[in-house]
């Protein structure tokens, strides 16, 4: 299949296991050295304790790593296997991150964080992102240095910016860990309508304050 036009449908493990896990007792895992399948469309909380290796799941489905044994496949194509344009086909058009550590610039204002990723992009209206800005009760911090925002402000602006591109799965490395249940609640809800204008899947990380995503399958990542 080519990355960079057709729709993304499954991601498959195939007894996968990171590098450093290789000596160690995975328990119960519904994933590591597992057959397991996430499908577009569908909506999944990966619950796992510090340490188990979430965001490394993370890393490897966006191809930012590959220490990892088994095999990563993208609708039946080997994770490997890719070029470099595939890879970033596969950022821009498939697969949306939010990372752990949010990864925004502090030198720049709440909103210029988000336009830099919506200017290449072009997904969004600047009317629609005041909106989100406005939706989830950081409106009066958008002109802020991202440096000079809360974690649960910056959690927010990071998911606006992840929002900003067609996806058909967006991966969201514990995103509400900041969040109260009020403000957890709508951006669950601002995921979820995003990611069914387009019939994508969702796949949260959770240690503890979980998004709370309808209809979702929880899978465990370690026991």
């Amino acid at each position: 299949m080519s990355l960079t036009s057709e729709r993304l449908s499954r991601i498959t493990f195939e007894n996968v296991i990171p590098d450093v896990f290789t000596r160690e007792d995975v328990g119960a895992s519904q994933i590591w050295l597992r057959d397991f399948s996430f499908e577009r469309g569908k909506h999944y909380l990966v619950e796992a304790a510090s340490g188990s290796g979430k965001s490394s799941m993370c890393s490897f489905i966006y191809h930012n790593r590959n220490d990892y044994r088994g095999k990563i496949s993208y609708d039946g194509r080997d994770a490997r296997s890719l070029t470099a344009d595939e890879v970033s086909g596969l950022r821009c058009q498939h697969i949306a991150l939010l990372p752990q550590e949010l990864r925004l610039f502090g030198e720049l204002s709440a909103i210029d964080n988000v336009r830099l990723k919506n200017n290449l992009t072009g997904h969004f209206t600047e009317e629609d992102i005041l909106g989100m800005f406005e939706r989830l009760g950081i409106a009066d911090r958008a002109e802020r240095p991202a440096s000079q925002l809360s974690i649960g402000q910056m959690q927010r602006v990071a998911l606006i910016r992840a929002l900003c591109q067609p996806f058909d799965f967006i991966l969201l490395d514990e995103p509400v860990s900041h969040l109260d249940e009020a403000n957890n609640l709508i951006a669950a809800q601002l995921v979820s309508e995003t990611a069914a204008r387009q019939n994508a899947g969702v796949i949260a990380t959770s240690v503890g304050n979980h998004l709370l995503l309808p209809g979702k399958d929880t899978v465990h990542l370690k026991l």
